[in-house]
């Protein structure tokens, strides 16, 4: 499977485990991935790198992950970057809500490599690669 060259991912959420396995299933896939506690370091994190994908938690103390969606894409230089909503909320109201709330997926907690998988695919359109980076092919 063809990764696309330096295709990059923001993990937001207050909890390390979460977090932790996020990453190593994105950079497993081949992501370049970083990683941030809460809302405000994310935001300062968008600030400092370019990102192709942002996975976000939705419960974090602080700014939660839908403020810090709608902070992004009220942002020019942010607004088209992807975001995915992170979190165990299930109910299909909690999805209508994270999509209105600017979210481009939800991914619910559990994840699984297809689970995650199945949301980057449903996030990201990326122009001429055949298919989302680790994901299978078009």
């Amino acid at each position: 499977m063809i990764i696309p060259s330096g295709w990059r991912a923001l993990v937001v959420d207050d909890i390390a485990t979460n977090r932790m396995l996020a990453q190593a299933m994105l950079e497993k896939m081949g992501w370049k991935v970083s990683t941030a506690v809460g809302g405000r370091e994310a935001l300062d994190e968008l600030g400092k790198a370019r990102f192709d994908l942002v996975l976000l938690d939705i419960s974090m103390p602080g700014i939660s992950g839908i403020e810090v969606c709608q902070q992004i894409r009220a942002n020019p230089v942010f607004s088209e970057i992807p975001v995915i909503a992170y979190t165990a909320h299930a109910l299909p109201e909690d999805r209508r809500n994270f999509i209105a709330s600017g979210f481009s997926e939800v991914l619910l907690k559990p994840i699984t490599r297809d689970t995650l998988v199945q949301a980057l695919e449903g996030a990201i359109k990326p122009q001429g690669s055949g298919g989302v980076p680790g994901g299978s092919p078009a």
